[in-house]
């Protein structure tokens, strides 16, 4: 098993169980999503829990600092206009902070295999 790697090494019990603690849960209008094909350009398309299919974009602010792969847990802000067809990501999820959250029921209607 592949433990995930703290600036010091591998996380103790003591980290993940905060990390967990900082789970950020969605606000109003943010919807959970798991990025199901890489299309370029900065762009996911992914599966939502609220039943849509949509083109994500990862923002200018996020663009270097946080990688999306295929399978990851992202918290997505669909956009005011082609709300069902597009959105930006907000969040991405941790393993740790992703099995909670498909633990404690969070996740209702996607399939996360983390």
């Amino acid at each position: 098993m592949q433990h995930r790697r703290g600036p010091r090494g591998p996380l103790t019990p003591e980290q993940e169980a905060e990390e967990i603690a900082r789970t950020r849960l969605p606000h109003e209008g943010e919807v959970f999503a798991v990025a199901i094909e890489m299309l370029g350009a900065d762009r996911i398309r992914g599966e939502c829990d609220d039943g849509f299919t949509r083109i994500c974009r990862v923002p200018g602010k996020m663009r270097k600092r946080v990688w999306v792969r295929l399978g990851d847990l992202v918290l997505i802000k669909p956009w005011t206009v082609q709300s069902d067809e597009r959105a930006d990501i907000a969040w991405k999820y941790t393993r740790t902070q992703a099995a909670w959250l498909k633990r404690k029921g969070y996740l209702k209607k996607i399939h996360y295999e983390g």
